[in-house]
């Protein structure tokens, strides 16, 4: 049964990771596909190349298309990345796989229920107003650190639900409209997993299925 896994590479390794795998599946045969490229070896091994960003005007130079998507993915563009889960957040502008500025941290709060109720209806608020607080802090530092360093684009990381609420916070209101890049799957919200994000983020992606 084919097995599919992904990885993140960037601009300048993506020449060197093609050849290696022409080496180890066969001849190469490279095709534009859903604005990235598809690749078949002669093994049978596929993989999908996407840009981490569309070219919105910016298209990439080259004189084929792995130089082209090689251009695409080497352009300095800026990123606000806001990863999120409910044991913590992690927020930064990136660019050029570097972070120019972050946050990261954690917020708890003890609940305030009303007198009587269980011990699980007690649980279940005091857990509401965790989220709702870590939510909160989460877009003022996103706010505080976009105003300094405008991002062109959006990537969120984590837990969908709590990162949806965030973007409509009013405090958010003005970057929550930008355009939102791959969504990044992220299990512990810390600024070594944000510094990691923001590699990944301005790399291209990589999606492989081997028969």
């Amino acid at each position: 049964m084919p097995a599919t896994r992904s990885t993140f590479v960037s601009a300048q390794r993506l020449p060197g990771w093609l050849d290696r795998l022409a080496a180890g599946a066969g001849q190469l045969s490279i095709t534009p596909e859903h604005g990235g490229l598809h690749v078949s070896a002669a093994n049978g091994t596929e993989a999908d190349l996407l840009a981490p960003w569309p070219d919105d005007g910016r298209p990439g130079r080259g004189a084929d298309d792995v130089e082209r998507l090689v251009s695409l993915a080497g352009q300095s563009r800026t990123l606000g990345i806001v990863l999120l889960r409910r044991g913590g957040y992690a927020v930064g502008v990136a660019r050029e796989g570097r972070l120019l500025a972050s946050k990261a941290g954690n917020r708890y709060v003890q609940s305030r229920t009303a007198a009587g109720g269980g011990s699980q209806q007690r649980f279940a608020r005091r857990r509401a107003n965790q989220a709702d607080a870590l939510v909160e802090t989460a877009a003022e530092q996103a706010a505080r650190i976009f105003t300094e360093h405008p991002p062109e684009y959006l990537v969120f990381g984590g837990d969908r639900a709590l990162t949806e609420v965030l973007a409509r916070q009013k405090i958010f209101a003005r970057w929550s409209n930008l355009a939102r890049l791959r969504p990044l799957d992220v299990q512990d919200p810390k600024l070594a997993v944000l510094t990691q994000a923001a590699k990944d983020a301005c790399s291209v992606f990589i999606r492989i299925t081997v028969p």
